[in-house]
């Protein structure tokens, strides 16, 4: 068989040749991709967006990293505020240690350790002097009132209720008293205000340990006039106490003498001559026992009784 081209007729052997073995004009076969080809391919492709994928991630576990793990150190204790069910949990406290939440919600950590507060302010008397006092606040809040803290008055409850509280109650009680008393705890009246001032402000979720009266000022002429009196007042007790001192002494040499003459008297009831001169026998005796003493007896001396002589 025979078929016509442009270029001439062609043989059965010729076409033969070009199906077994390809024509001139076709490409070679290619050999089939491996998966790793292809993968690596692919991933030359996508290296970039793969990288911005993983920074964004790291970000994200970054910024959520201390949202998400919480950690509640010693001496403290957290307050958790959930978004989505219920907001502020007030029936549990988070004790210390770890703790993980939904990066939605927060926790709060409050310091329940002892904590001191510095305050001053003036409060004017019942006679309109004024007083400027120094104080020290000493606290901690309540560790089951926590989450109620948190709910109502929040982290700044220091200068919310506990400040404000005390300072308050001292006003209050401040103004009925005189400076004077004031300046010198007369009857213990600033102990009494500090003890109702601990009471009252320990009512509002936190406990107050102490308030320190650092320094109790009052104008300098007040002042004066108050030390000179206490002055005054401290001879004039010091004058009363001798003379107190004074009767004392006189009370008692008189109640001697009443015992010097009632002794006397007794005495005298039952003193004769025999008796004293029995008992200037024994004085003699003692005297002569001596050794300090020589003794020379001669005869008798008056009313009877020895003669002593030549002592050393």
């Amino acid at each position: 068989m025979r078929l016509a081209t442009p270029s001439g007729d062609l043989g059965s052997d010729h076409l033969g040749g070009a199906v077994g073995g390809g024509g001139l004009g076709d490409d070679p076969p290619r050999p089939p991709r491996s998966p790793w080809r292809r993968l690596s391919r692919f991933a030359g492709d996508s290296l970039p967006v793969v990288l911005i994928a993983s920074l964004i991630v790291g970000l994200l576990a970054l910024y959520f990293w201390s949202r998400v793990f919480v950690v509640v150190r010693s001496g403290e204790a957290g307050a958790l505020y959930r978004l989505f069910w219920g907001g502020t949990v007030t029936d549990y406290v988070y004790p210390e240690g770890l703790h993980i939440v939904w990066p939605w919600n927060s926790m709060t950590i409050y310091n329940l350790r002892v904590q001191t507060v510095l305050h001053e302010f003036s409060v004017l008397t019942n006679k309109g002097l004024p007083i400027h006092l120094k104080l020290a606040i000493r606290y901690h809040p309540e560790y089951e009132m926590v989450g109620v803290l948190h709910k109502r008055v929040g982290p700044d409850y220091v200068h919310t209720i506990v400040v404000p509280q005390v300072e308050s109650v001292l006003r209050r009680n401040i103004g009925k008293h005189d400076p004077e008393d004031i300046y010198t705890n007369k009857e213990g009246i600033l102990t009494d205000i500090i003890v109702r001032a601990i009471e009252e402000a320990g009512q509002k979720f936190v406990y107050i340990d102490d308030i320190i009266i650092r320094t109790v000022a009052l104008p300098d002429d007040v002042r004066d006039a108050i030390e000179d009196k206490l002055v005054y007042q401290q001879r004039w007790q010091a004058y009363e106490f001798r003379l107190a001192e004074e009767r004392q002494e006189a009370e008692r040499k008189q109640i001697e003498a009443e015992g010097i003459r009632a002794y006397q008297a007794t005495v005298k009831e039952t003193l004769d001559d025999q008796l004293i001169r029995w008992q200037g026998v024994q004085a003699t005796l003692r005297l002569s026992e001596s050794e300090n003493a020589k003794v020379v007896v001669i005869g008798a001396g008056e009313n009877g009784l020895p003669v002593i002589l030549g002592s050393q």
